[in-house]
């Protein structure tokens, strides 16, 4: 379903001297970009599902379209699914500020998360909570960009809340034996929680396993397992690696 025009935002692309623009969704536009960071392939049906309308502009806001043969002769083809993916990966969206603040904040939340999962304090091997991380953010004043994904702004954001804290990425890497009865059960809470490297099934129906396991959520981890077996459950923690 095309987008309405009332929710669409203008991305702009100067090249050549000259300006094009189209409207597209705003949300729909920060997923595409997402994409292309991470150098997945976007599909003329996603872009399709973007646009407010079919028309590359000069003046979006005036409805002055840009003639198909300036297209041609600019971008080398006059199709507009792949105009409107070059103006949205090397051009700009132009957001509202509330726009731009929900997707920072959410961005903000999802690279919070993932430090959150293996960070640990280096001096003491104990996991740093995600209100400590979110803190030192904010005294390190660091920048989001709601356009980039999470993962890849990860490293920039460690080494400027290095600054403010000790803070290490860790995976742990860990031994578990669950006695059968309890396999069922515990299952749904490994795969949410673990990476199996390795795992046996031994002669009396126990499951046992070697897998890794974000540092941040290994006392978490263990403690789901010790609930769901009532505490018949054997774990270790074999090494601790970046």
């Amino acid at each position: 379903m095309p987008v309405s025009l009332d929710k669409a935002v203008i991305a702009r692309l100067k090249y050549s001297g000259e300006r094009f623009e189209i409207l597209v969704d705003p949300e729909g536009a920060r997923k595409i970009k997402e994409k292309l960071h991470r150098g997945e392939k976007v599909s003329h049906e996603e872009i399709a599902e973007i646009l407010a309308a079919e028309e590359v502009f000069r003046d979006s806001k005036k409805g002055e379209r840009v003639p198909e043969s300036e297209l041609v002769k600019i971008f080398g083809t006059d199709n507009i699914y792949e105009i409107a993916l070059r103006i949205i990966n090397s051009g700009e969206v132009q957001l509202t500020s509330e726009q731009r603040r929900k997707m920072i904040e959410e961005k903000r939340k999802q690279i919070i998360t993932i430090i959150s999962r293996k960070a640990v304090d280096p001096r003491t091997g104990t996991p740093i909570p995600p209100q400590r991380i979110e803190a030192a953010m904010e005294e390190a004043n660091v920048s989001v960009d709601p356009f980039k994904p999470a993962e890849m702004q990860v490293r920039e954001v460690l080494n400027e809340i290095r600054k403010i804290i000790p803070i290490r990425l860790e995976v742990a890497k860990v031994e578990v034996r669950i006695p059968p009865e309890y396999v069922g059960k515990a299952y749904s809470t490994v795969q949410k929680y673990a990476t199996i490297i390795k795992e046996d099934w031994l002669s009396d129906g126990s499951w046992e396993f070697t897998a890794e396991v974000p540092a941040g959520l290994v006392t978490e981890f263990f403690e789901k397992l010790a609930q769901i077996t009532k505490g018949n459950v054997q774990t270790a923690i074999l090494e601790r690696h970046e």
